[in-house]
């Protein structure tokens, strides 16, 4: 995987419709996310569309996730939609080869192997048996004394018989008649989290979420990632920011930042990086939370540095402790 996607990834791990969506993924509540079929707007993913609170942007956030390597994805279907209004409410039609009435009738082909007399199946029939209309000897067993050969189609306008009938295509929407060349086919996908995306996502992305309602709930204005201008005149981001109002025009500004490691310990880097930041920025209160936990030295540079550590396992442990701690 491409650096810059993992950048990218890491960027929409923060939004809060992806920690959402894929929080059902962690959870166990889907494996697979599979569209469900409208006969006038085609696939939808009535998931998608309740987080995003809007139906037309869930195959765009699909995809996106898809390219950045979050989700994995295979065939499900392929949909037609109408050439002209983009409707997937489509009949498909067997037209005549000749006039392209789709008024026409399909029969069975027979041929008795006998004496290889071959007709349609309706002139065969003699009240509830099969009889050769040629040599007049009825037919009993199938592939035997006869067998099937094929379909024979009739065109009810024109009369003409032929044995492939053309494919086209009728909008029931805007009444557009059109042929495979110009139909437009989509391809519909069920959706799967990738083991990269889960494992990242598992050891701490995810907690972004809660902690943003956390904070919200207990009176703060956030945002999530925040950028703030410093002394210097340099914007600075935080995975979180939280404001609250002390007195008249004055506010308590709290930052939080989440490092996270697939190895034992999260190394003392995020804390160098968040003391540059909070030097140049001066909130009241600095959080680092830390999943799964920080390293000895980066325990000591966060104690120096007067930022606060969390080390959590989970997003409860790390809603819990931050609780405490701001309580303090």
């Amino acid at each position: 995987m491409l650096k810059t996607d993992k950048v990218e990834r890491l960027e929409l791990y923060k939004n809060r419709d992806t920690q959402v969506f894929l929080s059902k993924f962690l959870s166990g509540e889907i494996t697979d996310l599979e569209p469900v079929y409208d006969p006038k707007t085609g696939y939808r993913y009535p998931l998608v569309e309740a987080i995003l609170g809007d139906d037309s942007n869930a195959e765009v956030f699909l995809n996106k996730l898809y390219e950045t390597g979050i989700l994995e994805r295979r065939l499900y279907d392929k949909i037609v939609h109408c050439s002209k209004c983009d409707s997937a409410n489509i009949s498909i039609r067997y037209c005549c080869s000749y006039c392209k009435s789709f008024d026409i009738k399909r029969s069975a082909l027979i041929e008795h192997v006998k004496c290889g007399y071959m007709d349609v199946e309706e002139n065969f029939v003699k009240g509830n048996k099969l009889v050769c209309p040629k040599c007049h000897e009825e037919l009993k067993k199938l592939d035997v004394d006869y067998r099937k050969a094929g379909m024979w189609c009739t065109c009810k306008d024109c009369g003409k018989s032929f044995d492939i009938p053309l494919t086209a295509h009728f909008c029931r929407n805007c009444h557009t008649n059109f042929t495979f060349e110009d139909a437009v086919i989509k391809d519909v996908y069920v959706y799967t989290l990738k083991k990269e995306a889960r494992e990242e996502a598992s050891v701490g992305w995810i907690v972004i979420a809660p902690i943003r309602d956390f904070l919200v709930e207990n009176g703060f204005e956030v945002e999530s990632p925040a950028f703030i201008k410093g002394k210097s005149g340099a914007n600075h981001m935080f995975d979180i920011a939280a404001y609250k109002k002390k007195a008249e025009n004055t506010q308590k500004m709290v930052v939080i930042d989440l490092a996270t490691s697939m190895e034992n310990s999260v190394s003392e880097q995020p804390v160098i990086a968040l003391f540059a930041k909070i030097y140049d920025v001066s909130p009241e209160n600095a959080y680092l939370i830390a999943i799964p936990k920080m390293s000895e030295n980066g325990k000591k540079m966060a104690e120096l540095y007067n930022i606060k550590l969390i080390e959590a396992k989970n997003q409860n442990v790390a809603i819990k402790t931050l609780a405490a701690s701001m309580k303090k």
